[in-house]
C-alpha cells in the first residue's frame, strides 16, 4: 500500500497565523511517517507555498492545489491537515475552495466552518438545543446605538465582541456608561457587526471535543483563571492566565458541562478539533463560542487535554487524516 500524501496547511490571513504556524509544526512533527509522507504548506495573505525539505518556498497552483516540485514532477495531497486558526480556513473560505477543486481536507466542511465563525448564529442555533448562553444585542456598523437602552437591558459590566470569533481580539469590559462607545468603536475595527452580551459571573472553562474513531468524545474541561479582567488575546497567547484541567467542578457539574458540549458538537452537525467556551454559573453552562480550528501548539489548551485524556497525538492527527481519506470514499 502506497503512502498518503498530507499536507499541513497552516498559516491565514489573520493575527492568527503565528499560533497557526506552531500548531502546524506540532502536527507536521507527530504524523506517523510509516503511514504518511507529510508536507508543509503555508497560506498567507500574498502568498500560498510550499516547503520542501530544504525550506525552500514552491509556489501552490491555485487551479488544483498542488505544486510542481524542482524536478518537475507535480504533488498532489491525498489529504490537506487544516490548521488555520481564523480566515480562511476556520471560516469555510478555504473549505469552500477546496471543494470547488476537489480536494480533501480535514475537519469540519464549509458550512459549519462559517456557522461557528459568528457568534450570533451559532448561539441563535444552539438556543433551539436548549444550550443557554448570555443576553445579547446585535450591532451593525453605521447603526444608531442607544446607550440607554443597551444599559438597561443587559445592566452594567457588560462585554462588547466582534461577531466574527477570532483569538479575542477587540473583545472589551465595559464597568460604565462613559466606556461604551469607544467599547464598540475598538469591536467595529475587528468587525462590521459587534455583540454586546450581559456579563455573566462566573468560572470560565474550555471544553475540547472531537470525533474519535466514530464517537463524540470530550477530551476534557480546562478552567481558565485570567490574570487579566477577562480570557483576552493576551491571556490566550501571552500566558497572561492559569489553566487548571480537569477544572474544580464537581462530578454532577462535569456531567452536566461534558453533555452539553457534546450536544453542542453534535447539534452544529461538527467534524474534527473543536473548543468550546462556557461560563458556568451556578452550575448551569452558559455558551460563549465555539471554535472549530483552535490553538494546536503545544502549549494550547487541546493538545494539553488530549494528553491528560490519554490519546497520543499521534493517534489524534492520524484519526484526523483517515477520516478524511474515508469521507472521500464515500
Amino acid at each position: 500500500m502506497s503512502k498518503k500524501n498530507v499536507a499541513v496547511v497552516m498559516g491565514g490571513y489573520s493575527d492568527e497565523y503565528i499560533v497557526s504556524l506552531k500548531s502546524g509544526q506540532l502536527i507536521y512533527d507527530s504524523l506517523d511517517r510509516d503511514l504518511y509522507n507529510v508536507y508543509k504548506v503555508v497560506i498567507l495573505q500574498n502568498e500560498w507555498y510550499f516547503l520542501d525539505k530544504n525550506e525552500n518556498k514552491l509556489p501552490i497552483n491555485k487551479a488544483d492545489f498542488s505544486v510542481t516540485l524542482s524536478n518537475n514532477n507535480a504533488l498532489k495531497f491525498d489529504v490537506c491537515f487544516n490548521i488555520i486558526h481564523g480566515t480562511p480556513g476556520e471560516n469555510g473560505l478555504l473549505q469552500a475552495y477546496w471543494d470547488a477543486v476537489g480536494q480533501t481536507y480535514t475537519g469540519c466542511d464549509f458550512y459549519q466552518s462559517a456557522l461557528t465563525f459568528n457568534k450570533k448564529d451559532t448561539l441563535a442555533v444552539l438556543s433551539k438545543y436548549g444550550i443557554p448562553s448570555a443576553k445579547s444585542i446585535y450591532l451593525r456598523k453605521g447603526q444608531t446605538i442607544n446607550e440607554e437602552e443597551i444599559i438597561s437591558e443587559l445592566g452594567l459590566p457588560l462585554f462588547v465582541k466582534p461577531n466574527q470569533s477570532g483569538s479575542s481580539l477587540g473583545i472589551s469590559k465595559v464597568k460604565q456608561a462613559s466606556e461604551l462607545i469607544a467599547a464598540t468603536e475598538f469591536a467595529f475595527k475587528e468587525d462590521d457587526e459587534i455583540l454586546i452580551e450581559s456579563f455573566l459571573d462566573g468560572m470560565e472553562v474550555s471544553v475540547g471535543v472531537i470525533d474519535f474513531k466514530g464517537e463524540t468524545v470530550v477530551l476534557g474541561i480546562t478552567e481558565i483563571v485570567p490574570q487579566n479582567e477577562f480570557f483576552d488575546y493576551e491571556a490566550k497567547y501571552e500566558g497572561a492566565s492559569e489553566e487548571i484541567t480537569p477544572a474544580r467542578i464537581d462530578t454532577e457539574t462535569t456531567k452536566r458541562v461534558e453533555n452539553i458540549a457534546k450536544r453542542a458538537y453534535e447539534s452544529l452537525g461538527m467534524s474534527g478539533f473543536s473548543r468550546s467556551e462556557f461560563i458556568l454559573m451556578n452550575g448551569t453552562p452558559y455558551m460563549l463560542e465555539m471554535n472549530t480550528n483552535p490553538g494546536f501548539s503545544p502549549a494550547s489548551i487541546l493538545p494539553q487535554q488530549t494528553k491528560i485524556y490519554g490519546i497520543s497525538i499521534q493517534d489524534l492527527c492520524g484519526n484526523e487524516v483517515e477520516k478524511a481519506l474515508a469521507k472521500n470514499q464515500n
